[in-house]
């Protein structure tokens, strides 16, 4: 069998291309992978600052956290769980706390449609973990009540719809609602 010369020179070639293709392709994940430490560290920076605000604009969607009326305050935070400066492709989870006053009658009305109960009475391995109202972060501290008298609903945690898992806590003495959210 005689192999003709310029199919010889195509396959040569063929393969060529495609070895530089895949040569080219490692190289451009190595350079997307690597680190330029100017930019990872002022993206480190942005995130610590944007964590550490307590921002006091409402929830939204509001539907995340049902019922709780007209609000005349709220303070809340987001930290994120993974690195959000990765250069690897995806999304980042956060997590959100806050504190939320509310209306006297709105107050009232959570705890009875939602059959809120003492915290106490809570069997805390149906709760996510760091989900307990000694769990709320530093900043958010000074919104909560001094002699708080918590109460929990796991029918208010599961209500629909919420694209994040949520947790909440209820005083109802004091008017004030700490949630904690997490991305699913």
């Amino acid at each position: 069998m005689k192999t003709s010369r310029p199919l010889l020179v195509a396959v040569f070639g063929a393969a060529a291309a495609l070895l530089l293709a895949v040569v080219g392709c490692v190289a451009a994940g190595f350079l997307l992978i690597g680190d330029d430490p100017t930019k990872t560290r002022t993206c480190q920076e942005s995130v610590q600052v944007a964590e550490a605000k307590v921002r006091t604009d409402p929830w939204d969607p509001p539907e995340e956290l049902p019922d709780l009326g007209d609000y005349p305050e709220i303070h809340w935070q987001l930290r994120a769980s993974g690195n959000p400066c990765s250069r690897m492709p995806g999304p980042t989870d956060r997590a959100y706390q806050g504190v939320v006053k509310l209306r006297p009658e709105d107050a009232q009305a959570l705890a009875k449609r939602y059959d809120f109960a003492p915290w106490t009475s809570v069997n805390l391995d149906e709760l996510p973990h760091d989900s307990s109202p000694a769990d709320v972060w530093p900043a958010l501290v000074p919104f909560l009540p001094s002699e708080s008298r918590w109460l929990h609903s796991r029918s208010y945690n599961e209500t629909a719809p919420s694209p994040r898992w949520r947790v909440a806590f209820l005083d109802v003495e004091h008017q004030t609602l700490l949630f904690m959210l997490n991305d699913h």
